[in-house]
C-alpha cells in the first residue's frame, strides 16, 4: 500500500518538474523575443517564427512527461 502511494507521488513529482522546466524555458524564450525585437524592430517577423517554434518545443516536454507517467 505504501509503496503504490509512494509511486504515485512520484510520477506525480515527475510531471511537475516536467512542467517547471518547461514554463521556466518559456519564460526565458519570451524575454529573448522581446528583447531582440526590441534592438532590431525589422527582425520582428523571423523572431516571432523562432520564438512561438521554440515555446512550442518547451511545451512538448510536458507532453513527454504526462505520457511517460501512465
Amino acid at each position: 500500500m505504501i509503496s503504490s502511494m509512494l509511486a504515485e507521488i512520484t510520477g506525480s513529482l515527475h510531471v511537475a518538474m516536467a512542467a517547471l522546466g518547461s514554463a521556466i524555458g518559456i519564460g526565458l524564450v519570451g524575454k529573448s523575443a522581446s528583447e531582440s525585437i526590441g534592438r532590431n524592430p525589422g527582425a520582428f517577423g523571423k523572431i516571432l517564427v523562432m520564438a512561438i517554434l521554440a515555446i512550442a518545443f518547451a511545451e512538448s516536454i510536458v507532453f513527454f512527461a504526462l505520457f511517460l507517467v501512465k
